[in-house]
């Protein structure tokens, strides 16, 4: 069965005007052409539709019950192809953006607050999953794409990513703690510390343990949260120090707590990720163009990461500008830029104390 929603349209009509002519008209046609559509119709569904005489159209039996229902689903198409492009043209309709924790506690909020401001008709919402999940998510279609930190695609040639900013890693701690003296902190000094970081759902664990490994430093000795806010808290219970991605500078820390870079420096890539192949819907595409390109939040290290690893595919849209992530950066006062030793000596300790 071979039938065009033209045929459709022009049957409704002619059973809505009860005219071949008035028909022709609606549609700026011949009434031979009105007339062959018509006829088209009834021999591709093998019905008859009308009962012509010379001075009237009456529906046949058969005609009728199509008509309305064919009314119907003719409406109901015109609808959905008049929202999706206000969807296009006014940014409007709903926008589905999966995160890992990690993001969904910091970053993240910071860009659907600005979403709501740019598109106040568009409504973005935030599915908080774990990162293989979010990466399920958005292979499967679930989502319109994900934000992730520290993403290991398998699949290059099913994602496309675009990195966005890099955050180091560092060693949260209490301010009266003896390592907190220095302005940077060594991994070494770490060894004998119980540490708390973020486990594998979070998105930053592997970043995380291949550093503690590459500086000997057992794993096994931490307490693992899925959210940043949990594990800050441990921290200020004095239950160990945070190994976390956070701005040694952020004014977010709670006060009783300070964070250290820890070096040699270990980052981690906050990144957009979508289906390679499949093309983001217009409104959808606006919000991926506004995380892309909308500066860093206040008290957030957001550095333009120019390190792609191979497996990450820089996007290729004029809307999208990684450059314009710009970075933050303040003064601790009385700070020094030599790193911390790997053991604090004595007056650091009588002055911590």
């Amino acid at each position: 069965m071979n039938v065009s929603l033209q045929q459709l349209k022009v049957f409704v009509a002619v059973a809505r005007q009860r005219s071949f002519t008035r028909a022709a008209r609606e549609f700026d046609l011949t009434q031979s052409a009105v007339s062959r559509c018509v006829r088209e119709l009834e021999e591709a569904i093998a019905l008859r539709l009308f009962d012509r005489t010379t001075r009237q159209v009456e529906l046949t039996t058969a005609g009728s019950r199509l008509e309305r229902r064919i009314a119907r689903l003719i409406e109901e198409i015109e609808l959905t192809l008049r929202e999706e492009r206000a969807a296009h043209e006014e940014h409007t309709g709903l926008v589905v953006v999966a995160c890992d924790p990690v993001l969904s506690s910091g970053w993240l909020p910071e860009r659907l607050a600005r979403c709501a401001t740019a598109f106040p008709d568009l409504i973005v919402t935030a599915k908080e999953q774990p990162q293989h999940a979010v990466l399920a998510a958005i292979e499967q279609g679930e989502v319109d794409f994900g934000v992730l930190c520290d993403a290991n695609i398998a699949g290059a040639d099913v994602f496309h990513a675009q990195p966005l900013v890099s955050t180091p890693l560092c060693a949260v701690l209490p301010r009266v703690h003896p390592l907190a003296c220095g302005a940077a902190l060594r991994w070494e000094a770490l060894r004998e510390t119980q540490l708390v970081t973020l486990n594998a759902e979070a998105g930053t664990r592997n970043a995380t343990e291949r550093a503690l490994n590459t500086h000997r430093i057992d794993t096994q000795r931490a307490n693992q949260c899925g959210h940043v806010a949990a594990a800050l808290r441990m921290v200020e219970l004095g239950l160990g120090v945070g190994v976390l991605p956070i701005d040694a500078h952020a004014s977010t820390l709670p006060v009783s707590l300070v964070a250290r870079p820890l070096v040699p420096e270990v980052s981690v890539t906050t990144m957009l990720v979508r289906r390679r192949n499949r093309s983001l819907r217009p409104n959808a595409d606006a919000v991926w163009s506004l995380f892309a390109g909308a500066d860093s939040p206040t008290g957030t290290m957001a550095r333009a990461n120019p390190r792609v690893s191979p497996l990450v595919s820089p996007i290729s849209s004029p809307h999208v500008n990684p450059g314009a992530v710009s970075a933050t950066h303040t003064t601790i006062q009385g700070a020094t830029d030599e790193p911390m030793p790997l053991f604090p000596d004595g007056e650091a300790l009588m002055r911590a104390s």
